[in-house]
């Protein structure tokens, strides 16, 4: 269950009541080998995860509310089902080998801000999941977390899963992030449950960055849409600031390793274990981007504002976001935590999954994501250069009126005191 892209959204569920079960299912063309489940298995990640295992001989379950918007590779069973619905997953766990619990909700945009539905799908959601896996005597299950569980606004330069702690619950501020951490130690803590009639639940975590990769649908087209609209003509953050990203393939090959790693051909190795998964290396956001202003004709971000402007504007969206919202819907530019994201170096380490699940990031250039991207839509009409002077003034004026706002807000405090946090 889940958006997207990561994310999904990579992986998200809409707000929704219980969905009623449908099945829809691709012929397989060769004898199954083992059993998978995939939650989210609608969104980009859990689909591509889902399509990958097929492909090996794997009979795989996609289980989300949202139906996948590709076409189900043979092998491969889609079940429309909700994770917080006890019953439909205690039907659909029966004899699955192992599940891929990949559906999350939160991940970015406006959908950061609803803390209950966040809560229910994030917390309550993957509790469900494992208590019917220990039920259903399913002996592995690997989580689908994210870096956010241990990065919080402070500087972390290479950090590893010994040396970086989880960021304290309360001090997150951002639902998504403070659920996932609660999500991932669940998980972690199920490891070793023994199971009704012998045999032991073994869990472990992959913790990505944001994912990218043809078809991508989070990440790419919602900061394609800013800058379309020209609202991305400022850059803010230092220049140095340093952040990881993760190609699809790449955190598909991670996920089969780990499930393989649990298992006692491979000595239970990553049995209770957390690992950072991304391609190896660091960007800085900007440039990193620049391939996608160059492919759809527009000059790089040039205006440099300081962050703690960006902060203030973005406290004041998130503050008239939620108190309009019965009103009228006002779109969220960047949130909190994306600014910190932005401007906070926050890069780690794969060795651990390289030693322990022989990971091996293949090399991919964002330029070919974005070079897809413009191919898919480049019968879509452009804006006249009026209307983008307009759209740009419009911005100016708006983003100057939040910041006016924002200091009013904080009783004209000083700047650098109100972005000590980041």
């Amino acid at each position: 269950m889940k958006p997207n892209p990561r994310g999904s959204s990579p992986e998200a569920c809409k707000a929704t009541d219980w969905a009623p079960q449908q099945k829809t299912q691709a012929k397989p063309t060769q004898a199954s080998r083992q059993k998978v489940l995939v939650t989210g298995g609608g969104g980009y990640l859990g689909f591509s995860l889902g399509s990958s295992l097929a492909k090996s001989g794997a009979s795989v379950v996609l289980l989300d509310l949202r139906r996948p918007q590709w076409e189900l590779a043979p092998g491969t069973e889609f079940i429309q089902a909700d994770i917080r619905n006890e019953e439909a997953l205690y039907r659909v766990f029966k004899g699955v080998d192992c599940v891929f619990h990949v559906a999350s909700y939160g991940m970015s945009g406006a959908e950061k801000l609803q803390k209950e539905q966040i809560e229910s799908i994030n917390v309550g959601g993957t509790k469900l999941v494992i208590d019917v896996c220990v039920r259903r005597r399913v002996p592995r299950l690997v989580y689908t977390s994210t870096v956010n569980v241990a990065f919080g606004g402070k500087p972390i330069e290479q950090g590893d899963e010994d040396s970086v702690p989880y960021f304290p619950l309360e001090k997150h501020m951002d639902h998504y992030s403070r659920t996932k951490a609660i999500a991932d130690q669940l998980t972690l803590m199920a490891n070793g449950t023994p199971l009704p009639g012998g045999g032991t639940l073994r869990t472990c975590v992959l913790r990505p960055p944001g994912i990218y990769g043809p078809e991508e649908q989070r990440h790419l087209p919602r900061v394609a849409n800013h800058i379309k609209k020209r609202l991305f003509m400022f850059r803010f953050g230092d220049c140095r600031a340093r952040m990881n990203w993760v190609h699809v393939h790449n955190l598909v090959q991670a996920h089969v390793l780990a499930a393989e790693a649990l298992t006692a051909a491979k000595g239970f190795v990553a049995s209770g274990q957390a690992y950072y998964i991304n391609d190896g290396e660091s960007v800085n956001l900007f440039e990193w981007m620049a391939p996608l202003f160059e492919k759809l004709g527009y000059s790089q971000p040039w205006i440099q504002v300081p962050t703690s402007w960006v902060y203030l504007t973005a406290t004041v969206m998130e503050y008239l976001h939620l108190a309009l919202r019965p009103i009228c819907s006002i779109p969220l530019l960047l949130t909190r935590s994306e600014v910190r994201s932005v401007a906070v170096t926050h890069t780690f380490q794969i060795a651990k999954a390289r030693a322990q699940l022989g990971y091996a990031p293949a090399k991919f250039s964002f330029a070919e994501a974005v070079e897809r991207y413009v191919r898919s839509t480049s019968g879509q009409p452009r804006g006249s250069t009026a209307r983008t002077l307009l759209r740009l003034l419009l911005g100016l004026l708006l983003f100057l009126g939040l910041l006016a706002l924002a200091l009013h807000i904080l009783e004209l405090q000083p700047l650098e005191a109100a972005v000590e946090r980041l």
